[in-house]
């Protein structure tokens, strides 16, 4: 394919021996890797050098603004704080549990730094869930705003639990009143060892309780600097024009999830991007901030760029300071590729596929590569990250086979916290089981079919929701669509379909079922269609929440109801 040598050639250069992203092999856990020879030491290292950066802007929120230097001051003072006040030891947990803010960042710096775990918390977790969470970490201390603090002093106590945030409460000490009271103290440095453990992220988990994923600080940093050496790379074969705006990005995700605080939070500090944090997604503030900031990166859900496109037409915001709009988190249609480098002109479109288990380093397909293949989710990123495709056996496959997808890289967490069992399942001889369906074509471009426990069997025949997700959303009257499986006595599954219209009544189940019979065969077309007036439900990741319509839509079955 046109370009990819070139792309490869780029990529070999700079990691050559005496190259900025020079590769070694490293033995982690018993593994072999490829590794990143000159990048830092641990996470505290990396954070340092946001110095190099002082005078930028790095966090806007509402009125609040933070240059790099400042922000890097508050963090080291939490940093003292953590140490001097609560006694701090290397190796301690400190969770996070706060909606999108500027202190979510500097408390994850200043852990680090400190020497300390960091927990990022799921915001949109229940007071038991939390429990659950803080419990299964042994958190020491708990960074809140106001409503997580409501869910969790009622444990509190019990689990020892020490309070900080950015308000006055009680039991509960002022994040910003603590800081200043460590002005100017360095923290005692952090001599942390890459393979020690840096950060445990919670799995978003549909079902059962969620698993704490370790991230070691090597782990943290391959990824960041696979996506820096990608970037460099691209850039130099067809280098930017000279642009007026600095590099700023728009938080639309939450940083508790490693797209907003890998990808977005952490890459930002290296290249010197100002990020944009949004409380919530609403498309109108998101335009407004587009235009007022200049924000060139654009990053979160399909639905959230689609939302974008579709609006952007009739918007009043200047929005040609953007370069780039990525998705990750789920498929995004393939239709919507064109339809965002049309209505954007002069910005790349691009995707990514990763997981909290990989740091979020997978594959990324951008640019005219993603405008080729739109329903790839790309080739793996550079330079230290492989795939394969396996059978059910462990086999490896040939291209165009269809198997689990498997990632092997030094980004790989070293598993599931408290969870051993789970870890030997996941993860086996360096390869890391993603459960996920999917099939590598010639040119090393991956296609993610379906997750292996969501794909439907009817009568015999796999019908993959992706596709069939893909065929209805190519009626123009369509604006947001499932797919799911629902339990037959004959067939053991039938496809189900819950639909959300741009225009309510515009369609009919009969004519999108009669529609689709010219895009699909027979046994993908959904027996039962569901139109919903509201958006569909979703997870705090902001994917489709599909076990609860499934659930939901069972139980109507069931009793009788269509």
């Amino acid at each position: 394919m046109q370009g990819l040598a070139e792309l490869e050639a780029a990529v070999a250069a700079m990691t050559a021996d005496d190259a900025p992203f020079a590769v070694e092999e490293v033995e982690v856990r018993g593994q072999h890797y490829r590794s990143y020879r000159n990048q830092p030491a641990n996470l505290a290292a990396y954070f340092n050098m946001m110095a190099n950066h002082a005078t930028k802007e790095v966090v806007v929120m509402g009125d609040e603004r933070y240059s790099y230097a400042e922000a890097l001051a508050l963090s080291k003072q939490f940093a003292a704080a953590l140490q001097q006040r609560y006694g701090l030891a290397p190796g301690d947990r400190v969770a996070i549990a706060m909606r999108n803010n500027p202190q979510w960042m500097f408390a994850f710096i200043g852990t680090v730094l400190a020497g300390g775990i960091v927990v990022p918390m799921n915001s949109w977790w229940t007071g038991e869930e939390l429990e659950y969470g803080l419990k299964d970490c042994d958190a020491k201390i708990v960074v809140v705003d106001p409503d997580r603090a409501a869910r969790i002093a009622p444990f509190a106590d019990q689990l020892g639990l020490i309070g900080v945030g950015d308000f006055d409460g009680e039991e509960v000490v002022d994040f910003m009143a603590l800081v200043r009271e460590f002005e100017g103290l360095e923290p005692a440095a952090s001599e942390a060892a890459p393979d020690d453990d840096a950060c445990i992220m919670y799995t978003s988990g549909s079902t059962g309780h969620p698993k704490g994923a370790v991230q070691t600080h090597r782990s943290v940093l391959a990824a960041l600097f696979s996506w820096l050496l990608l970037g460099s790379a691209s850039n130099s074969l067809a280098p930017a024009a000279e642009s007026t705006f600095s590099p700023c990005a728009l938080m639309t995700v939450p940083l508790f999830h490693a797209t907003g605080s890998h990808s977005l939070f952490m890459l930002s500090l290296m290249i010197g991007r100002k990020i944009v944090l949004m409380h919530k997604w609403d498309v109108q503030e998101a335009m407004r901030l587009i235009e007022a900031e200049r924000v060139t990166n654009f990053n979160g859900v399909p639905t959230m760029s689609a939302e974008l496109q579709a609006t952007a037409a009739d918007s009043p915001y200047d929005l040609s300071s953007l370069k780039e709009i990525y998705a990750g988190g789920a498929a995004r249609p393939p239709d919507q590729v064109k339809k965002i480098t049309t209505a954007f002109k002069g910005s790349s479109a691009g995707i990514g596929y990763g997981l909290t288990e990989t740091n979020a380093l997978g594959s990324v397909n951008s640019g005219a590569f993603y405008l080729a293949r739109p329903d790839s989710a790309g080739r793996p990123v550079p330079a230290v990250t492989d795939f394969r495709i396996v059978d059910e056996q462990g086999n490896s496959l040939p291209p165009g086979e269809r198997g689990e997808v498997c990632i092997s890289s030094p980004a790989n967490v070293r598993g599931y916290w408290n969870k051993p069992e789970a870890t030997a399942a996941a993860f086996k001889g360096g390869w890391f089981h993603t459960g996920d369906v999917g099939y590598m074509d010639e040119d090393g471009f991956i296609y993610i079919v379906d997750r292996i426990k969501d794909i439907i069997i009817r009568g015999g025949e796999n019908v993959s929701c992706i596709e069939v997700e893909a065929a209805i959303y190519q009626h123009e009257a369509v604006d947001e669509a499932a797919v799911f499986g629902l339990p037959d006595e004959r067939l053991g599954e039938v496809v189900g379909a819950a639909v959300v219209l741009r225009e309510p009544g515009s369609l009919d189940a009969e004519t999108l079922k009669a529609y689709l019979g010219g895009h699909l065969a027979g046994f993908k077309i959904p027996a039962h269609v569901w139109f919903l007036d509201d958006k569909l439900p979703r997870i705090a990741s902001g994917k489709i929440f599909k076990r609860q319509l499934k659930a939901e839509y069972a139980a109507q079955l069931n009793s009788g109801g269509d």
